[in-house]
């Protein structure tokens, strides 16, 4: 399949082409900049070719920052729309614990992502035989403190590790070690879209908010 994959859950904004075999990606650190580089981003991916090449689209569907979520599911709707393609989601927590898995050694990972309000979106998962991660809980959002990791043996990725110094203090004896791994990159989506994505219809699409009701501070993304 021919996909293109965006990520504008956190402070990356994310974009990936896999064309015939081959990917190129664009990935920009930029807080509160992803309404006006991401499409200039997917123009440059693209290249000569146009959404209607396009199979489908992969959106990394949080959850994260809701106004960034917001972006990057109006930009994949529309462009679905315009070109009649499916949209696919995927976890973008689902996308950091990959590319632990496939640049590090551990068969446990912990992901946690900044949820603002003293608060973090968190999810285990396990390396599955095919070396992608298989959530062993479901996304959820909990209190920056101890996490429920068990008997521990974790590598942890995520921003939130470095937002919250406590964080890493109150898991110490559950984590093994903490890796650079901190926003979801869209050419790990292409991956897990292409390992058991299910497409969907583009008007049914329904971001990871994991809160009816959330406070991000005007301005951020």
């Amino acid at each position: 399949m021919n996909l293109l994959a965006i990520d504008t859950s956190s402070n990356a904004c994310s974009v990936a082409l896999l064309y015939e075999d081959g990917v190129s990606e664009e990935h920009v650190v930029e807080p509160r900049e992803h309404t006006r580089i991401l499409m200039p981003m997917i123009r440059k991916v693209l290249g000569k070719r146009t959404v209607s090449d396009l199979d489908a689209i992969v959106i990394g569907n949080g959850p994260g920052s809701f106004i960034g979520m917001r972006i990057g599911a109006a930009v994949a709707q529309g462009l679905c729309y315009g070109a009649n393609l499916p949209i696919i989601p995927v976890s973008s927590l689902a996308a950091v614990a990959a590319e632990v898995f496939a640049g590090y050694d551990g068969e446990r990972v912990v992901v946690v992502q900044d949820a603002r309000m003293h608060e973090v979106y968190c999810c285990t998962y396990h390396r599955a035989k095919d070396g992608l991660p298989a959530a062993a809980m479901d996304e959820c959002i909990l209190p920056v403190g101890p996490l429920p990791l068990g008997d521990g043996g974790f590598l942890a990725a995520g921003a939130a590790w470095k937002r919250y110094p406590e964080l890493p203090a109150a898991n110490a004896h559950c984590v093994t070690d903490i890796v650079p791994v901190e926003c979801p990159r869209a050419r790990v989506l292409l991956t897990l879209a292409a390992a058991g994505g299910k497409p969907i219809a583009a008007e049914t699409l329904v971001p990871a908010y994991l809160r009816s009701k959330v406070a991000d501070e005007p301005g951020t993304s």
